[in-house]
Parts: structure tokens; C-alpha cells; sequence
């Protein structure tokens, strides 16, 4: 019997298991890749953020990832910083400009109202408290600060789409979500209330021709960041994927 090499393989890990990051360092800049819908996502929270009002306003960005966010904010005047749990990824988020600083969505090691802006993208469905989450994105706001973020919301349908039907994708990661970490969009304003934020929300979802063309490049083997990327859009229904943004107020 000859005697190859061993091919070791891959781990398996439980749902939302942030290790899955770090075994997918590799994938978060490719256009085409296990991450490409965050690319899009990233653009659409980028939208919601004005220029800067003042010199030195500081941008908070919860659960950065490798930093996607960052080429859309590039001469909007915030200084980004960046929090996440995974070293990989906070790596690739300072190259490319982010102040990164490895922490927790819900014990952010950051100064109280230091924050012109807190972005907190595709967040709140991969932490076990999101109300903690919540809580601390609206304490590092400075009064008249602005909140924004993107979840998906608690439904069956949610369920269905991103994990059922979205998971079965060549271009999602299995296993990439817990399904009992969803967030009910009117629990969420509710929470942000709490905490004196008027929180305003609105469904989103990938416009479907530029991601059915996106699909074919990426079926026939073309680079699928060759051609137009799809463009989130406002959409009549919170049912699956929502965005919102809201001012602290006081």
C-alpha cells in the first residue's frame, strides 16, 4: 500500500461559532466569495451616513469583520474605528485603515458618548445578547449621534430565505447563522427607545437582476466582480432583512 499524505478535514463547527471567521480569513475581500453579500450590505449602511458635521467625528464600527465598510465612508471626515472578536479579521481591517480594537459587541472597550456614528452590520444575528449589543451601541453615541445597522428579523420567512434556502448557496457559509438569534424588527425599536434612540426601519434586499447576473458570472466560472455589483434596495417588507438608523436624542 503506498503511503500518501494525510488530507486533514475540514472542522466542523456548532451554528454562529466565531471560529468559522477565522477558517474564512481568506474569503472577506474577494468579490466573489463567501462574503461578497456583506460587500453589498456595507455599501447600502454607507449610504446612511452623512459627512462628517465636525473635525475628528468618530466613526464606531461593531462587528467590523475585515473592514468592508471602509471604502465607502473613504472622504466623509470619520475617523473609523473598529471592533470585533476576530483577530484574522481585524488584521485585513487595519490594512486597509480601520483603528481596530479586539473586543465584544457587548462590552465594547470604548469611552461613553464618544461616537459621532455607530454602525453595527449584519451584528445583532451572530450575538447570543443583541439587547446588550444594542445597549452599548447606543451608550458610545454622543447626543444627536446616529445609530445605523442591518439584521435579519425573527420569521419564519427570515429562517426560510437565509438559512433554509440562502445556506444552500455556493456563496454562503454553512452553518453561518443561528436562526434563534434573529431579531423581531419592533423588539429592536423598542430596545433602541430604551435607550434614546429613535430608531427607524425598512426592509432591504439584493435588486434581483444585478444578483441573478452576479449568479451566472459566478456559475461559469467568470469572475463575478468583473461586471456590476447588485445594489441593496428598499423593499415594501421587514420580513427578512431590515436596516435602520436613529438618532440618540438627549
Amino acid at each position: 500500500m503506498r503511503n500518501g499524505p494525510v488530507s486533514t478535514p475540514p472542522r466542523v463547527l456548532p451554528p454562529n461559532d466565531p471560529r468559522q471567521y477565522d477558517d474564512l480569513a481568506g474569503e472577506w475581500w474577494r468579490p466573489d466569495g463567501a462574503f461578497a453579500m456583506l460587500h453589498w450590505l456595507a455599501r447600502a449602511r454607507a449610504a446612511l451616513v452623512p459627512p462628517a458635521s465636525r473635525p475628528g467625528a468618530l466613526l464606531v464600527d461593531l462587528g467590523c469583520g475585515a473592514g468592508l465598510l471602509a471604502p465607502h465612508l473613504a472622504g466623509k471626515g470619520y475617523r473609523h474605528v473598529g471592533v470585533d472578536l476576530t483577530r484574522s479579521a481585524l488584521a485585513q481591517a487595519a490594512a486597509h485603515g480601520v483603528v481596530v480594537v479586539n473586543g465584544d459587541a457587548t462590552a465594547v472597550p470604548l469611552a461613553d458618548g464618544c461616537a459621532d456614528v455607530v454602525a453595527a452590520g449584519e451584528l445583532l444575528e451572530h450575538v447570543p445578547d443583541w439587547r446588550r449589543a444594542v445597549g452599548e451601541a447606543c451608550r458610545l453615541l454622543r447626543p444627536g449621534g446616529l445609530l445605523v445597522l442591518d439584521t435579519l428579523n425573527d420569521t419564519a420567512l427570515a429562517r426560510l430565505v437565509a438559512v433554509r434556502i440562502g445556506e444552500r448557496l455556493p456563496t454562503v457559509p454553512r452553518g453561518i447563522h443561528d436562526p434563534r438569534l434573529f431579531v423581531d424588527d419592533q423588539e429592536l425599536v423598542a430596545e433602541c427607545a430604551r435607550h434614546g434612540v429613535d430608531l427607524r426601519v425598512r426592509g432591504i434586499r439584493p435588486e434581483l437582476r444585478g444578483t441573478l447576473a452576479w449568479l451566472v458570472r459566478r456559475a461559469r466560472g467568470a469572475s463575478a466582480g468583473t461586471g456590476v455589483q447588485p445594489r441593496v434596495k428598499a423593499t415594501w417588507s421587514t420580513a427578512v432583512l431590515y436596516q435602520g438608523s436613529g438618532v440618540r436624542h438627549g
